[in-house]
């Protein structure tokens, strides 16, 4: 069942294994570059059914790091469609997630040490999120987006969907997960406000809303659109799965056909049980609850995990990172594993087991 395919809106998954998002923090002024094709172009060798890029700027205020991938000008497709393009002919799907880092913005790279970026290593002093919180002591200080910013983000995301779609992706994410602004609005750790955007759930889930819709408007009706999450922020007092799940609903109303359910990322003080599979019974309330389909991420490693998850109906995909950067070609080795069929690349049928 895991080397299935399923159907979304006009597009077929080949089987249920898609490639989570992951910064590379490897391109210089937004440009995808020789890294991403062949980072990217590897994993859809490798037999995974919809390959995504990383968290893809929708302003160049919404990096998370000077190096962050980025849609915010028509000068960035051409080189992201000769990567959707590759995808696209290894049989693969090509995907893009949309972001927006608000108050985690303008850092520097993991590997140069992280924490804010001076203006003199390519950081900005433009850092906004829904109040004027930072996220740790370490990182820049926000200033409160006003209702015209706000309007100015549903704008980018709208206009950045309609690159992606100009680039040839054929799925596009809106990242509301991992403490970055969407999830910041969503959340009342980080979420202060007084106005039509803090206090209730109703108002905090209001910029969350505006973005689908918005994306919606320019994403064609037989394409999919998906939406990661936090499920919640393993924090008291934080966003949690109750409301996830009111939202997912919420969402799918609004044109979302899957929920790509994390968790955490919000908050410093966040207490999370890390351990295989754990963020699955969050996939598996929004599916059930919710009624929308689901994908399950983080710590699946195993061929028999990832099939135990689709079978019992957790989620209806299984978004795989870590394990796929150690074994990009995991698909061709599980399926063998499980006893299913999978089409092998051409040029690689030499080395196919027998």
């Amino acid at each position: 069942m895991l080397f299935s395919p399923i159907h979304l809106r006009s597009v077929t998954l080949r089987n249920r294994v898609v490639v989570s998002p992951m910064c590379q923090y490897s391109s210089e002024e937004g440009f995808a570059n020789d890294w991403h094709l062949v980072h990217l172009g590897g994993l859809a060798v490798g037999g995974a059914a919809l390959v995504f890029t990383e968290a893809t700027a929708v302003s160049p205020a919404g990096r998370i790091s000077p190096h962050d991938l980025g849609i915010w000008d028509d000068a960035h497709i051409p080189t992201l469609r000769r990567i959707a393009d590759f995808i696209r002919a290894q049989g693969a799907v090509p995907g893009m997630q949309l972001s927006h880092a608000g108050r985690k913005a303008s850092v520097r790279r993991p590997w140069d040490g992280g924490g804010r970026a001076p203006l003199s290593e390519g950081g900005w002093e433009d850092v906004v999120g829904p109040s004027d919180v930072r996220f740790a002591d370490n990182y820049p200080q926000p200033h409160a987006l006003t209702h015209e910013g706000i309007a100015g983000v549903v704008d980018a995301f709208r206009a950045a969907a309609r690159r992606a779609l100009a680039a040839g992706f054929r799925v596009v994410e809106f990242h509301a997960a991992h403490g970055y602004l969407l999830h910041q609005f969503l959340s009342p750790l980080a979420n202060f406000r007084t106005d039509a955007y803090g206090g209730p759930f109703e108002n905090r889930v209001r910029l969350v809303r505006e973005v689908t819709r918005a994306v919606r408007e320019v994403w064609p009706a037989e394409l999919p659109l998906f939406a990661r999450v936090s499920g919640t922020d393993w924090v008291a007092g934080g966003w949690d799965i109750d409301q996830t799940v009111q939202l997912a609903r919420l969402l799918a109303a609004d044109g979302v056909d899957l929920v790509d359910c994390s968790s955490g990322g919000l908050s410093a003080a966040q207490q999370v049980p890390v351990a295989p599979g754990y963020q699955v019974p969050l996939a598996r309330r929004v599916r059930h609850e919710a009624g929308v389909a689901t994908g399950a991420v983080g710590l699946i490693t195993t061929a028999t995990q990832a099939q135990q998850i689709v079978e019992r109906g957790d989620a209806d995909v299984v978004l795989m990172g870590r394990e796929l950067l150690r074994h990009p070609r995991w698909p061709l080795a599980a399926a063998r594993e499980l006893g299913q069929e999978i089409a092998w690349p051409p040029q690689y049928l030499r080395a196919r087991p027998r």
